[in-house]
């Protein structure tokens, strides 16, 4: 197939002495005014345009300014074709965009030279626009394929940090399916504190995904408490709660060393944070640091909430489970005391999602409902 050059000159003598130049190795066509070439730029679809700059109605300047800034300008080659010679003829032509400037009259041999120079630098372009295509393809392939493999390796991580979790976990058989009400009980604050309260400039998507992925962690220090205490069915002895309560730490520590080594730090951080400080009071009679109010770090005043919240509804080696209505009374005495004002508020807003968390896992497991002492279920 024949390259296509659409001739535009309101000389048909101009246009015939061209064809007969051009005819035996080019597709022609032609046109003897601006909008005729306009008309036939979509028609024909010429690879390159000869365009006389003097003409009747719209002159070869502006016709190649609207080639050029239209849908074909960066697919279609416009060569100036004049009579006036002087620099700022040429340097007007280059400004509305021409490819090239040719002077009338011209030598033949040096015009032939130029169009096929001119269809020579279009072939690269063209292939150049192909290449650009292909890697703008494998590019969209590889970002997909990037997406996927870190999906992978995010859902890899989040099932072994579970597990993890849940083989600490799993040293008190009665404890249920606590990781996952409380990784829920976590996103319900936080998606509720993003949209009111004090924290919706702090609360983003990064952090309820975080506090989803990080809360399971919040007893993994347990792992080091000796089991006649964490199973004891009883009251604790003073002696045996202190014991009790550095599992805060050894599972901060644990965490911090693991997020010093790992390229997910924030994740890990708020674990740190949250395994640390899930104990403390807004009032500071928590531990193991006894901070207070907003010295306590967010996730861990939203753990706080959601870990004494399941220990109320929940049934225990060392309690039975008190009923929501119940819990809910008891969260709400402790506003200001243990628990943060607008965590509270939080909860209350967001109560029958936490009921739906609570409904579902009893149709799971059947808990047996009855009183206990708030301490004991905090512990």
């Amino acid at each position: 197939m024949k390259d296509r050059i659409l001739i535009v000159d309101d000389c048909p003598i101009n246009i015939r002495i061209l064809e007969e130049l051009l005819g035996e190795d080019y597709e022609l066509d032609s046109a003897l005014d601006g909008e005729e070439c306009l008309a036939k730029l979509r028609q024909f679809g010429p690879e390159l345009v000869l365009l006389d700059i003097m003409m009747p109605g719209i002159d070869g300047y502006e016709v190649c300014r609207r080639i050029k800034e239209g849908p074909l300008g960066s697919f279609t080659q416009v060569i100036l074709v004049s009579g006036r010679a002087s620099t700022v003829e040429r340097l007007r032509g280059y400004e509305v965009g021409a490819d090239d400037y040719v002077v009338k009259p011209f030598d033949h041999d040096e015009f032939l030279a130029k169009v096929r120079t001119h269809f020579r630098l279009r072939e690269t372009m063209k292939n150049l626009w192909t290449a650009n295509g292909r890697i703008q393809q494998f590019n969209s392939e590889l970002e997909m394929l990037v997406a996927e493999r870190t999906q992978e390796v995010v859902a890899t991580r989040d099932i072994a940090v579970f597990a993890l979790a849940k083989l600490a976990d799993s040293r008190d058989p009665e404890t249920g399916e606590h990781l996952d009400r409380m990784r829920e009980y976590c996103r319900i604050l936080a998606e509720q504190l993003a949209q009111v309260g004090p924290y919706r400039d702090e609360i983003d998507e990064e952090f309820i995904r975080d506090i989803y992925r990080s809360s399971p962690l919040h007893d993994i220090g347990k792992v080091g408490i000796p089991d006649a205490i964490l199973l004891k069915p009883g009251r604790l002895t003073d002696e045996e709660f202190d014991v009790m309560k550095t599992h805060s730490e050894i599972g901060a520590e644990a965490l911090r060393e693991a997020s010093q080594k790992s390229e997910c730090g924030g994740f890990l951080g708020m674990a740190t944070l949250i395994a640390r400080h899930h104990h403390e009071r807004f009032n500071g009679s928590g531990y193991p640091a006894g901070l207070a109010g907003l010295d306590i770090p967010l996730a861990a005043r939203i753990v706080a909430l959601a870990d004494v919240y399941d220990a109320l509804t929940s049934a225990r080696v060392y309690k039975a489970a008190f009923d929501t209505a119940t819990a809910r009374r008891m969260i709400e005495e402790q506003r200001g005391e243990h628990f943060e004002p607008a965590v509270v508020d939080a909860f209350l807003q967001r109560e029958d999602d936490f009921l739906r968390v609570v409904a579902a896992d009893r149709r799971k497991h059947a808990d047996s409902l009855g009183p206990t002492l708030l301490a004991e279920a905090c512990r």
